[in-house]
């Protein structure tokens, strides 16, 4: 009798986490509403699962210098940027269809700019922010750049099972 792989509702939870190569952009996910819009989730991953993760002052700092500066790159698509509860990344949730591609373009885009940042952590005051004490811009700047080297460095910068 063979054994079945669990299924859970949740897509990342379904992901072979032994299987990825990190840096990485994946479609999670793609959903069509009732009136025909289209919302599409993408895991952007930034460290090897299991073998490495983010300060939470990296993570809360490139969450608050991507989730910012993106909307420079996508006007009108963007929903949301958020950190992954394991550390390892970040889900990006976007209005219409996307491809991984083009979605890796606009990250590159972006974090080159992160990588070199030598301003403020935008937001990142007692009044915007619920936890301003914890950022940490020079480990968001490596983890930056780190992730564009990697990308750059593959050739490809999706997930391919």
């Amino acid at each position: 009798m063979s054994e079945e792989k669990k299924k859970y509702n949740v897509d990342s939870f379904n992901l072979d986490h032994t299987k990825v190569t990190a840096p990485f952009v994946r479609l999670a996910s793609k959903k069509k509403g009732k009136h025909g819009d289209v919302v599409t989730k993408f895991d952007i991953r930034f460290c090897q699962p299991n073998k490495d993760f983010m300060a939470t002052g990296e993570i809360h700092t490139l969450e608050h210098l991507v989730a910012e500066y993106i909307r420079d790159e996508i006007p009108d698509d963007v929903i949301d940027f958020s950190p992954m509860g394991c550390r390892t990344g970040f889900y990006f949730t976007l209005w219409g269809e996307h491809t991984e591609e083009e979605i890796a373009e606009h990250l590159v885009n972006v974090l080159k700019k992160v990588s070199v940042w030598d301003k403020e952590v935008p937001a990142a005051t007692e009044v915007e922010c619920g936890n301003y004490k914890d950022h940490d811009l020079e480990g968001a700047k490596k983890r930056a750049a780190l992730w564009v080297n990697g990308i750059t460095e593959k050739g490809c910068s999706c997930y391919k099972n």
